[in-house]
């Protein structure tokens, strides 16, 4: 077990005001160690805590003064001190399966943690979850969670995981909904294996057995150029549109049992059937926007709300959201305190002039790197790097915001096929800065190009490379609609002068 060290301090906290400080290792809090960044939260927020850190090769007592839920003012390095729940699943869609070689270790780490589901998102399939994590996740009341069902067939979810116990680990999703424990469910669809009939039954299952999950997302297989699974494939077109047309015939369904429809298609599948996605009404509160539902009318809602006449169906804007950093969001740099944490100033990694961790928007880029003026006197035109599905998306919102007025600048939407990973994946997380970097070579220096931040962990891409390192100058915008279209609505202002931040 590993202790957690003091990554920042806010100045005038009660922390400060103790002595406590950047470096030093966490020993115990009223003398209990704590576990994880849960247990050390919960354990903070008593009045006037004891903590026992580990300084210069000492142990110093560091009495703080605040009251019963009172912050401390302090942030430590990880979420979890003791050791994080490996997966003992062997799924053949895994895409861990599916990496490149040569990547840093932490990318390779198969998690099966609640506590990592619990602070950032993560899918748990339950196969390692015990009585006492049920009672710890009740008693402290460790909600939302996400839950991999991808079956509710006991034979074909065993097959699946390649886990006996996957036959039976949904009880424990049971036993947490009846706990009144909030829990977002997921489906991955592999062709051939649990789709048609058996996704079909997994739909009934879920409404039988577990009515009250908050949301179902159902998600196309990810297959990467690395995958060593003969039976793993992509979705062909047709497979896409029945995974759609079998979610809407089931949300109907729930809709008239439950009053939600619970089960929600991807917005790739909508993508590769090459169909409209679906109103964004029908999304509801967008809770599984992190999964691909519903986030490209999400992105193209946030983008219009500056001008409600022109947003879709009249349809007001969701809530910008900070999603976290894609499929690897906690493993490197993110907050341990989670992804719905805010970042003290001055912590770690943004005191040394990185990008800012995930989990923390990126507002504006620096002055340097912001709109100047081209040599025909008017702002830089801009380039918008995504991937497929981003380009997918970004291409009518672009041309339609372009048709808006004859003063704005000219903007192209820039696709970067993923040869990183190859196969079908087409996500913006998912790109690599060496897919990034071989597209800007051949790009000319006399345009402004734009990234999602969406892109980054801990200021890397998830080839270890930086955007410092990229063959031109590249800005990182939050991974919402409305940043996008602030950037491009300050492109069309007056030339100024070059490096004057607008």
């Amino acid at each position: 077990m590993s202790r957690p060290v003091v990554v920042a301090v806010e100045p005038g906290s009660a922390a400060e005001m103790a002595g406590l400080a950047v470096g030093d290792e966490v020993v115990s809090i009223d003398g209990v160690v704590p576990t994880d960044v849960i247990a050390w939260q919960l354990m903070l927020d008593e009045a006037d805590p004891c903590v026992e850190v580990m300084r210069a090769g000492r142990q110093v007592r560091l009495d703080v003064g605040k009251d019963a839920g009172a912050p401390l003012g302090a942030e430590v390095d990880a979420a979890i001190f003791d050791r994080v729940q490996t997966c003992d699943n062997h799924c053949e869609f895994c895409f861990i399966y599916q990496l490149p070689p040569g990547l840093r270790r932490s990318l390779y780490l198969k998690d099966d943690d609640y506590r990592l589901s619990f602070l950032y998102g993560n899918f748990t399939t339950l196969t390692r979850f015990t009585e006492l994590d049920l009672e710890r996740v009740l008693d402290e009341r460790l909600s939302p969670l996400y839950v991999s069902i991808h079956a509710t067939d006991p034979d074909v979810r065993t097959r699946m995981l390649r886990n006996r116990r996957g036959a039976y680990s949904l009880r424990w999703l049971g036993a947490l909904l009846d706990g009144g424990i909030e829990v977002h469910g997921q489906i991955v669809v592999c062709p051939g294996v649990n789709d048609g009939e058996v996704l079909a039954d997994t739909l009934i299952g879920v409404l039988d057995r577990f009515p009250t999950l908050s949301t179902l997302a159902v998600v196309p297989l990810g297959v990467s150029a690395h995958q060593r699974e003969a039976a793993m494939r992509p979705h062909t077109g047709a497979e896409a549109a029945a995974v759609i047309d079998l979610c809407e015939q089931w949300q109907e369904r729930y809709l008239g049992v439950l009053g939600r429809r619970l089960a929600y298609a991807a917005d790739e599948y909508y993508l590769l059937a090459g169909r409209p996605f679906p109103a964004a009404e029908t999304y509801g509160d967008f809770a599984m926007h992190e999964d691909g539902i519903g986030m490209a009318r999400a992105f193209e809602q946030e983008f219009w709300a500056a001008m409600p006449d022109a947003a879709p169906n009249g349809a007001a804007a969701p809530r910008q959201r900070a999603p976290a950093a894609g499929f690897f969001s906690w493993v490197d740099g993110a907050p341990a305190a989670g992804y719905r944490a805010v970042r003290m100033p001055g912590q770690g990694a943004n005191r040394s002039g990185e990008l800012p961790p995930a989990g923390v928007r990126v507002e504006l880029a620096p002055a340097s790197r912001r709109s100047q003026p081209s040599k025909r006197g008017g702002a830089k035109p801009v380039g918008i790097l995504t991937g497929s599905y981003g380009a997918a998306v970004l291409r009518p919102l672009v041309a339609r915001w372009q048709s808006g007025a004859a003063d704005r600048v000219p903007v192209r939407v820039i696709e970067i096929e993923n040869r990183f990973f190859g196969g079908n994946i087409g996500v913006t997380g998912l790109l690599a800065g060496a897919d990034i970097g071989r597209v800007l070579a051949d790009e000319p220096d006399a345009a402004r190009y734009v990234l999602a931040d969406v892109c980054l962990s801990g200021g890397k891409f998830l080839d270890g490379t930086t955007p410092a390192e990229l063959p031109q100058p590249v800005e990182i915008i939050p991974t919402n609609g409305a940043a996008l279209r602030r950037l491009l609505d300050a492109t069309t202002a007056e030339p100024i002068d070059a490096g004057t931040a607008r």
